[in-house]
């Protein structure tokens, strides 16, 4: 069978669900804090989480919302994330398999939405903030959280290199400005922007997605044949540990 980018992706993460539904780095940290913040505050009759992986976003919505909808390409993840949240005893999340670049919902159909770890694997970035846009209701709030690229050619070929070899389901992170141009274009305003570093424990990264092990070897290649500068800015370890840079985007539709 031909495989579409749309396999790709079901097939990395499907066999993955409870690795991501598990995994301390998508479980955790200040960014899912900051966004319970921002849903308890808005309280959305409707909320989206788009590309929801794990269900992280959705379990953290679910909280504050009056149904949420969790969509993503892969069905395995879905029943994980369903099974999940009947363990949570969180009824009001439902599961839905489909891209984002074509939304099976109606125009305005959410009153806030979420996307956290996800747009650099869709296949159209554009495509899927045009139609975040369009499902979200005018003046309504989104958030978008993602690693970001650096804006520097010679870190930002590193980072998609390495990102590739563990994971063929990649397409690309985006630099901040890509971004901010994007969201603009797609009829979004932003209106916050905030940023961090995230250590990623080289096992425990590659592990999630059973990297080959061809494929480390060549990600540690690529570290060690890396500038002086490279390696200064992801700050490569020994042992191929490295950090990287993330990104919290708030952003209202027109």
């Amino acid at each position: 069978m031909e495989r579409t980018h749309e396999t790709v992706v079901a097939a990395q993460f499907g066999p993955r669900a409870q690795a991501y539904v598990q995994s301390a780095v998508h479980a955790r940290g200040a960014d899912l804090e900051a966004l319970e913040n921002i849903v308890s505050a808005i309280a959305p009759e409707r909320a989206l989480d788009l590309g929801a992986g794990g269900g992280h976003v959705s379990y953290v919505m679910a909280r504050h919302a009056g149904l949420v909808t969790a969509l993503d390409l892969s069905a395995e993840m879905l029943e994980a994330v369903a099974a999940t949240a009947r363990e949570k005893g969180l009824a009001n999340i439902e599961a839905v398999e489909g891209p984002a670049e074509r939304l099976p919902f109606a125009e305005g159909w959410f009153d806030f939405l979420a996307s956290r770890y996800s747009a650099h694997h869709w296949r159209d970035f554009h495509g899927g903030l045009r139609e975040a846009r369009r499902v979200l209701k005018p003046g309504r709030s989104a958030v978008f959280i993602d690693v970001h690229a650096p804006a520097r050619p010679l870190f930002d070929t590193h980072l998609q290199a390495v990102e590739l070899l563990r994971d063929p389901s990649h397409v690309r992170n985006y630099t901040i400005a890509e971004w901010a141009a994007a969201l603009a274009a797609s009829g979004f305003a932003v209106e916050r922007l905030q940023t961090w570093r995230l250590r990623m424990d080289v096992a425990a990264w590659a592990g999630r997605m059973r990297t080959p092990q061809e494929n480390l070897r060549a990600i540690r290649a690529l570290q060690a044949a890396a500038s002086r500068e490279t390696r200064e800015h992801f700050a490569i370890e020994a042992d191929g540990s490295f950090s990287i840079d993330a990104m919290m985007i708030e952003a209202k539709g027109a």
